[in-house]
């Protein structure tokens, strides 16, 4: 069975978001870094992995990036927090 992934990017710690989806979330994260994914994140330099979450259903995985992607941003911040409290780069612990 495949994974989704719904992950968020932000530039530094209470900076510039980005939500995403992906099935290879490393390999996606990879491509940010290292600016192979032309546009926004690319343009505003978003790469730290800082929250991120994992299914096996991919309409699932959409339908929770675009509910996230509707919260107003103090409710992002509260669950990259509680997640992830010191907004820690976690692209380093996947690889």
């Amino acid at each position: 069975m495949k994974t989704y992934y719904v992950y968020i990017l932000a530039s530094k710690r209470n900076g510039t978001l980005y939500i995403g989806v992906t099935n290879d979330l490393t390999k996606r994260i990879y491509e940010h870094k290292n600016g192979l994914v032309e546009g926004f994140t690319k343009k505003y330099s978003v790469n730290n992995l800082v929250y991120y979450e994992k299914t096996e259903d991919i309409n699932s995985a959409i339908q929770r990036e675009k509910r996230l992607k509707k919260w107003n941003r103090a409710w992002k911040i509260e669950l990259i927090e509680k997640f992830n409290h010191d907004w820690k780069d976690l692209y380093y612990e996947l690889i």
